[in-house]
């Protein structure tokens, strides 16, 4: 088993996958970027980090291990554990390079050091992008000249005097249909505005009754609160086990309950469902270490 393999798989679902006692690998998303020099647009991409105190077991990797491989939880979490050991021992004498995340390596005051591999893109909204090269584009800096404009002159000639006349004619004859225009639209308004009186005064003389009122009906809508943090008790092949894992929660204390089906098939049974992030936390701790050591923190909004 290759454990690297399973970090690169979780890395494209996950902001971060926790190796326990050893350290998280943290994504953080960067925008595309433009290099001036080398003239190249890179598409946004998850920048991968190392974070050495990231090394309590939230039962992330170890339960896709399970999973991937059909094994039990404790011998995915042996598995996890001898890889750590493995790599411990080498970065006493040399570099250790991951598959496809990067090198890990001890400085000086023996605290690991991590270089990421830039080549792999965990941005799965990138797939299919990749780094484009374009040549650089030269400006024209010559000051352009202001245009003057060309005016050109028109000849005066004399206008006849038929045309004097005939234009003077047709001025008269617009004022004289604007007038009459204007006239009839006054009248229409008058004869508006004495109907519309007419109306406001019927409207207030007349008086509505409602003999029988509808009854006023209060209506207490409770507003239900998303909890999409799960402290995951287990995932059970057949619905019965996980009807009996439920009842055997609920005589304990828990809000226990079935939250559906995971990708792989598996009923999925909670012990309590939180709408705080924090507070889920500090539950799963409790559970942890006085019911169950191999619970972990499912985030996930219910239909």
């Amino acid at each position: 088993m290759t454990l690297a393999t399973y970090i690169n798989d979780l890395l494209y679902r996950y902001d971060c996958v926790i190796v326990p006692d050893f350290g998280g690998f943290v994504t953080n998303r960067i925008g595309a970027k433009v290099n001036h020099f080398t003239h190249t647009f890179s598409p946004p991409t998850k920048q991968v980090t190392f974070n050495s105190l990231l090394k309590h077991n939230d039962g992330l990797l170890a339960n896709y291990i399970a999973s991937a491989e059909n094994i039990s939880f404790e011998k995915a979490s042996t598995a996890i554990s001898l890889s750590v050991i493995k790599w411990q021992n080498e970065l006493q004498s040399k570099s250790v390079e991951i598959d496809n995340l990067g090198v890990l390596s001890l400085n000086n005051e023996k605290q690991i050091v991590f270089e990421p591999n830039t080549e792999v893109n965990y941005l799965t909204e990138s797939f299919g992008l990749a780094t484009v090269e374009s040549s650089a584009i030269s400006r024209y800096k010559q000051q352009v000249k202001p245009l003057i404009p060309v005016q050109e002159k028109v000849a005066k000639k004399g206008i006849p005097a038929f045309i004097k006349y005939a234009a003077t004619a047709a001025i008269l004859l617009t004022l004289g249909v604007a007038g009459y225009n204007g006239y009839q639209q006054k009248q229409q308004k008058e004869v508006l505005a004495n109907q519309e009186k007419a109306i406001q005064k019927k409207i207030q003389s007349a008086t509505f009754v409602i003999s029988n009122p509808l009854p006023t009906i209060n209506l207490n809508v409770v507003k239900e609160t998303s909890k999409p943090f799960h402290i995951v008790a287990g995932a059970f092949q057949f619905v019965e086990n996980a009807e009996k894992k439920v009842k055997q929660l609920k005589a304990k204390g828990f809000d226990a309950k079935i939250i559906g089906v995971n990708k792989w098939g598996l009923t999925q049974v909670t012990f309590n469902s939180y709408a705080d992030r924090n507070e889920a936390t500090n539950n799963l701790y409790k559970i942890q270490d006085t019911v169950s050591k191999d619970a972990w923190l499912l985030i996930k909004k219910l239909n």
